[in-house]
């Protein structure tokens, strides 16, 4: 049996399962439930008992974003967000941008000393390109340059619709030049830098790292995509009803994906670079690790990049968490598959940061 074959025969029995889970469901509740049109209480089965915690406030007050909502979601604290520590020391700086774009805010986390020859991290946080900042990751990345004994830094990058591609990924790389030309005087070793980002932020991980290899200029050791956002096209495929309930959701994925586009998603054609699992040469890009829920929205095309990247001949981890929506680890932190989650990426780039022997 080849792949393909041993790929369908398992697309069938989980389709099978999923099936029986929605029959027994509705012999529960009494709701005439169907797999086209599950209850929330039936949606709701499929989500993980320790991460259902995580989700009263978003079933309390269910939240759209789109053009009208925008402005207020940028100005609420994302759940969970923390005050930085007092150490390890972080300050922010100013990159200069693009020819013709302005300066780019980083928020650079445990610089060393000149010399110091430490490993160094680019991070990009989430948001759909159209929310987020940089600071509010401070506290979440602090940890890990702790635990890592790293420099980390983080990009404010301009968000969509306001600036749709290329601006932010114009920023993101940036900021990456930046941390390569001024490695020495940061303590960071220049040939060991990864790039790690979640949901959005993975998305522009993963075209950072295309952007690098295609220039030629900074090498990279490894890229740790986190739910990452990799394709417009999700907007116009099928998804079963109980993928893509909560936090993000289809609509809110049309939304994003059409603000930094600049137009329709699933168009016939994209601009260059502009969504990863589109560009059709995945190969010479660093190790990957890529992790998402099993019922999040992204994860049939997170599930097929990593599948593009093997085929690539890039060395390539991926993780799919049963019971798992979007974000998960960040509402529900202490849940042991959140836990396990966090583990598995830390291990991952603890090893591909390490010094060579």
């Amino acid at each position: 049996m080849n792949r393909r074959t041993y790929l369908k025969a398992n697309v069938a029995l989980l389709g099978a399962a999923f099936a029986e889970r929605f029959t027994r469901a509705a012999a529960v509740t009494g709701a005439a439930a169907t797999p086209e049109h599950p209850s929330a209480a039936d949606l709701l089965s499929y989500v993980d008992p320790q991460f259902r915690a995580g989700l009263e406030p978003l079933l309390k007050a269910p939240v759209e974003i789109n053009a009208k909502t925008l402005p207020k979601l940028r100005a609420l604290r994302f759940p969970g967000t923390q005050d930085p520590a007092a150490l390890p020391k972080w300050e922010r700086r100013l990159v200069s941008g693009a020819a013709g774009s302005p300066d780019v805010p980083v928020y650079l986390i445990n610089a060393q000393a000149p010399g110091a020859n430490k490993p160094a991290i680019l991070h990009m946080h989430g948001g759909g390109y159209v929310l987020g900042a940089a600071e509010p990751s401070v506290s979440r990345l602090q940890p890990i340059a702790t635990e890592l004994d790293c420099v980390v830094v983080t990009v404010d990058y301009r968000l969509a619709p306001e600036t749709p591609f290329p601006g932010s990924v114009q920023d993101n790389y940036a900021a990456l030049k930046w941390l390569h030309d001024n490695a020495a005087s940061l303590g960071v070793d220049a040939g060991r830098v990864a790039l790690m980002g979640e949901s959005a932020g993975g998305g522009h991980a993963a075209m950072l790292a295309i952007a690098a290899r295609d220039k030629g200029e900074v090498p990279l050791v490894a890229q740790v995509l986190i739910y990452p956002m990799l394709d417009d096209r999700t907007v116009t495929r099928h998804v079963p009803e109980y993928i893509g309930q909560y936090l993000w959701t289809r609509s809110a994925n049309r939304f994003g994906w059409s603000s930094f586009l600049g137009k329709p998603p699933g168009s016939e054609s994209v601009p260059y670079g502009a969504v990863p699992a589109r560009v059709k040469n995945l190969a010479g890009l660093p190790p990957a690790f890529i992790g998402v829920g099993a019922i999040d929205l992204f994860v049939d095309e997170d599930i097929e990049y990593a599948r593009r990247l093997v085929d690539a001949g890039v060395a390539t981890e991926l993780v799919v968490v049963p019971g798992a929506y979007h974000a998960f680890e960040y509402l529900c932190p202490d849940a042991p598959l959140s836990r396990r989650f966090v583990s598995t990426w830390m291990d991952m780039l603890r090893r591909y940061l390490r010094a060579p022997a």
